[in-house]
């Protein structure tokens, strides 16, 4: 693995043109939201729950990087909306367990929709040889977002 403190020009501008990628692309996919009431954060808590399972607000907080009492608001506000449900922990009575609605399941599958109907519009401006290097590339980007 290359250290990136002691590589190369060469590495350290693909760092710097890959983040600013990133977070161009991000940007422009935030919005190309389906309800314009959840705030980012919110979408990726139930984006969260979505991929992980039910899970308690601490654990949703640790996976979010966010302070505890940040998802304990968060988790209330989307409660509020219908999109979680809070129900005991089945080993610990102090502890609530949060679980997305099937209203939740269904803005996501709408959200993701919309979002992959937007990306599959730009990228009809790759050719082959771009689409052979997005499709390698997408593996590698998912391992980064999850180190």
């Amino acid at each position: 693995m290359p250290d990136l403190s002691h590589g190369t020009a060469d590495d350290a501008a693909a760092v710097n043109e890959l983040r600013s990628a990133v977070m161009r692309l991000g940007r422009r996919l935030k919005h190309q939201r389906v309800d314009e009431s959840l705030s980012p954060t919110e979408m990726s808590v139930l984006g969260t729950l979505s991929l992980c399972g039910s899970a308690t607000p601490g654990e949703l907080a640790r996976k979010e990087h966010v302070q505890p009492p940040s998802m304990t608001r968060i988790v209330a506000l989307l409660e509020a909306k219908g999109l979680v449900r809070l129900e005991p922990h089945p080993d610990d009575r102090r502890q609530k367990v949060v679980s997305q609605t099937e209203q939740a399941e269904a803005m996501l599958e709408e959200s993701r929709r919309k979002r992959n109907a937007w990306l599959a519009s730009l990228a009809e401006g790759l050719d082959e040889d771009e689409w052979a290097k997005l499709r390698a590339a997408a593996p590698v980007l998912e391992k980064l977002a999850h180190l």
